[in-house]
């Protein structure tokens, strides 16, 4: 009978070898079966004290530990019940570790048990959970846990999850089980038995898989095919629009607590107008409006109607997922069949399954991490629907090894009547039966940008969040590269160029020869790209020390003028020749590569050398486009662009990124959006400035377009009684003494804090001043009383940084340009949202200093129509993240006096709803906020 003894140690920190100890044992002995043979569970002296954040964490404090016997008086109780089993532990090193540490000091043998790490295990059988921490997946499990952080509870938690994951092992197909034992032995944990048995098991018995296909070797789960799209005849518009508004059937019977809006019905009548009419529509809906419940409807209604269909694109991940996940949900019912809504991605997101199978047979190499991700991707096959890298939690180094197995190494050209029938082909074929085609602003703009149609055809889009428009298109329109990004590349195509991918079939002389010389040219190519990136790594240094500008997260930029560092130019330039006849040469040995593969598969028919040949393929043309992107971008004769350089402050000294973007991108989303599609509708809560859509329209290229239709739907929030604006009236002038403005910013943070019990949101326009604010306030305020959390100095994600502020009940969160923007923090998590300066672009960002610069010429005030209806619409995003529902209630605090005292401010406060604004001194408006909440 198969035993598994499962242990959690409570330890007094991390470090065994720095003379941690235990504190708290709990052992659970459980059969395969799940029955629970025996417990065990003590306290144990650690002979040394307990620090105050394991006490907060575990609860165990230094008296509960003080009579408590010490390991050497447990341990014979303990050894026994390891016999014979399988140790299991949530990251077995550390139990394991501390457990033979101090068997080792009692004189015992350690313990060399087979093991099982239910950490590794998780991540095989559980490849999409969001999280791999015991108590996040038993709550996602619905196992309960008592006492976390307690050992037996967790003990008894671990058990719980070890016996699940058997069972979900037990439940995987024949094929994958035999793919999984081929890798086993690169995994920490002891499965080979558990494999081997269920493998039998399948073989000899039911295998109970109906909804699993063979595919290129792997087994996956059956399509689904999409029946042919069928256009529907639907009641009149208006009609129609009132039921589902008014009806007892309509939305009401969808959505709790349903309000009848106005704003919402509005936007679903002036988008159907606008997609039958043909026309654009530019539409600002306050926050608070419905309006992705307003748009869907009336894109649903017209694909269903007219059977085309209606391409939806946002600026972030977690619209897209609100749409797919909970907004389609709901108007579906509105509707005689179900809304076929696909969200559509570029190649690289996508699994290749011939190029996955290709390199699952070559396993015997692998590390760690790739062994990890193999294991986790051959589960993740058994169920994915869409085959989106973005569904799986990859290890560190998975990242790296899907780029080998993406659909982007899928060749266009079909050697052998070879199809890799896999993900993307299916994605593309669901797409093209769709009602809504779901995607981004990165891919719809590089779809608008090339010749070559990356979407499927439509004539109707709606793009929400479009204030993001502008900036995406400039950058899919430009060139955006980095050191590390080539030389990852280059380390990929000298894969290409090894003896091992060719040993089982025979070459002409000379072939070795190529290989070698294909590994030479990386080599050179490596080089010359090294002392390119310190060259201009080192003039970009020596010309910060004359005070250029930093990007919005720390980097040094330099932007390039031809006219004024010709010397600098001039070199750059005769070395990025260098290392670009170096990457033709590459091409060169790529396509001889190429060539006698094409040769082999003339006279032997063999599945692995069309994968070569696709690799290669792809390889060629990244080459090429590299080689294109920099022969542009080194030729300083285009006067159309602006370009500059970024360096890494306290990085490698060849950290070097390389930018360039197009002065007029209104003229080219003119040309290729506008004027190219029946309708385009652009959406966001922040379009207008002072009640005016013409900036908007100025920097997309509407300017003059007469088929546009302009709608201003104000928020349904009662912002008077939810919101007081506050503006202090003493703080430090910056420009003279931005310390002293540091020092009084810090002190306003901690006193509005004590009065808003934390819960704050502090944006700032200058990631500089952000490090300096967060030294300050970590120097006077006590952890113990708030929590602070920065952008780039805490570590963690955007999303990361904002869970971790909400985990806290007294926590200050410091963010800089993406916190201005798409983070929802309701309720009462966020009582106060202080910005630090009005968000203008700091005039000597090189984009920014260079259209300042052609707009003078041209006769234009840059300022005001460039500056301020950029930084009035980064205000109102900033202004959005307070109130996310009718019944959230804050502070604004702005701490920049322009608000009030220079001539442009009335501009800020007239595009803002209806709100009380005070503009006093901060000892004022502190006993105000203090009052008010």
């Amino acid at each position: 009978m198969t035993r598994f003894a499962i242990v959690d140690l409570e330890t007094t920190g991390n470090a065994a070898v720095k003379g941690d100890r235990i504190i708290e044992i709990g052992i659970v002995v459980m059969a395969e079966s799940g029955e629970v043979i025996e417990k065990f569970s003590s306290l144990v002296y650690p002979e040394r004290d307990i620090p105050p954040f394991i006490r907060s964490l575990t609860g165990i404090e230094e008296e509960d530990v003080l009579e408590a016997p010490l390991f050497s008086e447990i341990v014979e109780d303990i050894y026994p019940l390891f016999q014979h089993a399988y140790i299991v532990a949530h990251n077995i090193e550390f139990d394991l570790g501390f457990l033979n540490d101090e068997l080792r000091r009692c004189g015992y043998q350690p313990l060399h048990n087979p093991v099982i790490d239910t950490v590794e295990f998780a991540r095989i059988l559980l490849p999409t959970s969001p999280t791999f921490k015991l108590g996040q997946l038993a709550e996602r499990l619905d196992m309960g846990h008592d006492h976390p952080h307690r050992a037996l509870s967790d003990a008894q938690v671990t058990a719980d999850l070890l016996f699940f994951l058997l069972k979900e092992l037990q439940s995987l197909p024949e094929r994958t089980l035999t793919q999984l034992l081929k890798i086993e032995n690169k995994l920490k944990s002891d499965f080979r038995e558990f494999f081997q048995k269920y493998i039998n098991e399948k073989r000899y018995g039911k295998n109970g898989e109906e909804n699993i296909v063979i595919k290129h070797g792997l087994a996956v789960r059956k399509p689904f095919r999409e029946q042919t799209k069928k256009q529907i005849e639907l009641p009149l518009f208006q009609e129609w629009k009132k039921q589902v508004y008014e009806g007892e059937n309509g939305l009401k019977s969808v959505v709790a607590n349903f309000e009848k809006r106005h704003g919402q019905q509005k936007m679903s009548e002036e988008v159907h107008r606008a997609f039958l009419e043909n026309k654009h529509a530019v539409i600002e809906a306050g926050a608070g409006t419905g309006k992705s419940v307003a748009y869907l409807l009336s894109a649903v209604y017209q694909a269903m109607n007219t059977g085309e269909r209606v391409v939806i694109t946002t600026h972030t991940t977690s619209l897209q997922k609100q749409l797919l996940e909970e907004e389609i949900h709901k108007v579906e019912r509105m509707f005689p069949r179900p809304i076929r809504a696909v969200l559509y991605k570029g190649k690289s997101h996508y699994i290749s399954l011939s190029h996955f199978y290709y390199e699952l047979e070559r396993s015997y190499q692998d590390n760690y991490d790739i062994a990890l991700t193999k294991a986790m991707i051959l589960v993740w096959l058994t169920y994915t629907r869409t085959g989106d890298v973005d569904e799986i939690q990859l290890p560190s180094n998975g990242r790296q090894f899907w780029h080998k197995v993406s659909a982007e190494q899928s060749s266009k050209t079909v050697q052998l009547g070879y199809v890799d029938d896999s993900f993307f082909q299916w994605a593309q074929e669901k797409a093209m039966q769709a009602d809504l085609v779901i995607t981004n602003h990165a891919l719809f703009c590089m779809d608008i940008m090339k010749e070559e149609s990356l979407l499927p055809d439509y004539r109707h889009v709606i793009i929400d969040e479009a204030h993001h428009l502008e900036n995406v298109a400039s950058r899919y329109f430009g060139v955006r590269m980095d050191y590390r990004e080539l030389q990852r590349y280059l380390t990929q195509f000298g894969e290409s160029f090894q003896k091992g991918l060719y040993k089982e079939w025979s070459f002409p002389d000379g072939f070795s020869t190529n290989l070698l010389k294909g590994q030479q040219t990386i080599d050179e190519a490596k080089d010359e790209l090294s002392n390119l990136s310190r060259f201009i790594y080192q003039n970009v240094k020596k010309e910060s020390r004359l005070g250029r500008g930093k990007s919005d997260i720390g980097r040094t930029q330099l932007l390039l003028k031809d006219e004024e560092m010709p010397s600098f130019m001039s070199a750059a330039k005769e070395m990025s020749h260098r290392f670009l006849a170096l990457i033709q040469q590459l091409v060169f040995e790529m396509e001889k590569v190429e060539d006698q593969l094409k040769m082999i598969l003339t006279v032997k028919e063999d599945h692995n050398i069309p994968i070569l040949i696709a690799r290669l393929n792809n390889q060629i043309e990244l080459c090429r486009k590299i080689r294109a992107q920099l022969i542009h971008y080194f030729d300083f004769d285009r006067k159309e662009e602006v370009k500059w350089l970024e360096i890494e402050g306290e990085g490698a000294s060849n950290s070097i990124y390389l930018f360039s973007e197009p002065f007029d991108i209104a003229h080219l989303l003119q040309q290729r959006l506008f004027n190219a599609k029946a309708s385009v509708i652009m959406t966001s809560a922040t379009l207008a400035t002072s009640g005016s859509f013409k900036y908007i329209r100025q920097t997309v290229g509407l300017e003059n377009d007469t088929r546009t239709e302009e709608v201003l739907i104000p928020s349904p929030y009662s912002y008077d009684k939810q919101v007081q604006v506050m503006v202090p009236n003493d703080f430090p002038d910056i420009k003279k003494d931005q310390e002293a403005f540091i020092e009084a910013l810090s002190e306003a943070i901690y006193s509005v804090a004590e009065v808003t019990k934390g819960r704050m949101l502090v944006l700032f326009t200058s990631y500089d001043m952000l490090k300096k604010t967060y030294s300050l306030l970590r120097e006077f305020i006590d952890p113990n009383e708030f929590m602070i959390f920065a952008q780039g100095v805490s570590s963690g994600s955007r999303d990361r940084l904002k869970k971790n502020f909400q985990a806290f009940d007294q926590a200050i969160l410091l963010g800089t340009s993406s916190f201005w923007e798409g983070v929802d923090i309701p309720g009462e998590d966020l009582s106060c949202l202080m910005m630090v300066r009005l968000p203008f672009q700091p005039p000597e960002q090189p984009v920014q200093s260079m259209r300042n610069e052609r707009m003078k010429k041209e006769g234009k005030n840059s300022f005001m129509d460039k500056s301020l209806p950029h930084a009035i619409i980064r205000f109102k995003q900033g202004f959005g993240r307070l109130i996310r529902s009718n019944t959230d209630r804050g502070i604004v605090f702005i701490c920049d006096q322009r608000l009030m005292e220079a001539r442009y401010g009335k501009y800020f406060l007239s595009s803002l709803p209806e709100v009380p604004v005070l503009y006093s001194s901060t000892r004022q408006l502190i006993n105000k906020i203090e009052n008010w909440l």
